[in-house]
């Protein structure tokens, strides 16, 4: 891992993002139909057995920097080129719901599947939404809400992840070595919109760590090693602007001395252009 790995643009375009207004916002999130790159989160929603939601934002995060971070997104690797063409653009997320066979058909495409308690999070590799395999297509994108839930005692991690390959099995660390989030429990998100939040919100850490020299890069590789780990809280608007101060004060700042950063949504859905969704702060 490296500043020149398929995430530096991503940690190139941070600074960018955050200091645009909602006009700007606008203007920046335009793209011809055909250039739409997007993540498509799965989240596994059985009848008889609904998520976590704590679990399934926490997963959301893990799994889209796991996407990025997995061998197969390095310069030899068979996701290399649709991964870097994704985060060389805008990281758009997409939370579908799937349940019985639809759920078994979506293990069958290019993707990391996590697991944590009794929730499953499917991230399929990053591609032009214009190409849809139909077996995603014909996934539900409304629906993806529960309400939120008691926080585990744990961090959330890839207790069991898996691909077309097989299954790669690992254990969450502590919180101290868990990326942090802050959701604020004000601003109205279902939970598919925080799980796609959430999912930028990891892919952007590892961008940071990555570039953020030799102890940024241990601090990644000992996240990814210890699987990821996430722990989600929703706080109060009390809470959530204190916790804006610093990234409002100076952004460099935020992230060199307090390891903080934001995610600011683009206003296709739910939220106003330019809304602060969730707040993080790196593992270690």
């Amino acid at each position: 891992m490296s500043e020149d790995g398929v995430l530096g643009p991503l940690a190139d375009r941070y600074a960018h993002w955050l200091g645009l207004d909602a006009t700007q916002v606008v203007r920046d999130r335009e793209e011809a139909a055909q250039d739409i790159r997007a993540m498509q989160l799965v989240l596994r929603m059985e009848r008889t057995s609904p998520p976590s939601w704590h679990r399934a934002v926490a997963l959301a995060a893990g799994v889209a920097a796991a996407i990025c971070l997995d061998p197969r997104s390095e310069p030899d690797g068979q996701w290399h080129a649709t991964v870097a063409a994704y985060v060389g653009g805008h990281i758009r997320k997409v939370t579908r719901r799937a349940r019985g066979a639809h759920w078994v058909a979506a293990q069958e495409l290019p993707g990391i599947t996590v697991t944590g308690g009794d929730t499953q999070v499917r991230a399929l590799v990053p591609g032009p939404v214009a190409e849809l395999d139909p077996r995603v297509r014909r996934l539900q994108v409304g629906g993806t809400d529960v309400p939120p839930d008691v926080p585990p005692d744990e961090p959330a991690g890839a207790e069991r992840a898996t691909d077309r390959a097989g299954a790669v099995d690992g254990a969450a660390g502590g919180s101290g070595d868990a990326l942090r989030l802050w959701v604020p429990a004000g601003i109205p998100m279902t939970l598919g919109k925080a799980m796609a939040q959430a999912g930028h919100a990891g892919m952007i850490c590892a961008a940071l760590l990555d570039r953020d020299g030799e102890s940024g890069r241990r601090r990644l590789t000992a996240w990814r090693d210890t699987g990821f780990p996430v722990v989600v809280t929703r706080v109060d608007a009390t809470r959530w602007a204190g916790l804006q101060e610093p990234l409002r004060r100076d952004q460099a700042t935020a992230w060199t001395g307090h390891g903080l950063l934001a995610v600011r949504d683009a206003g296709f859905t739910e939220v106003d252009p330019g809304t602060v969704t969730v707040i993080a702060r790196s593992p270690g």
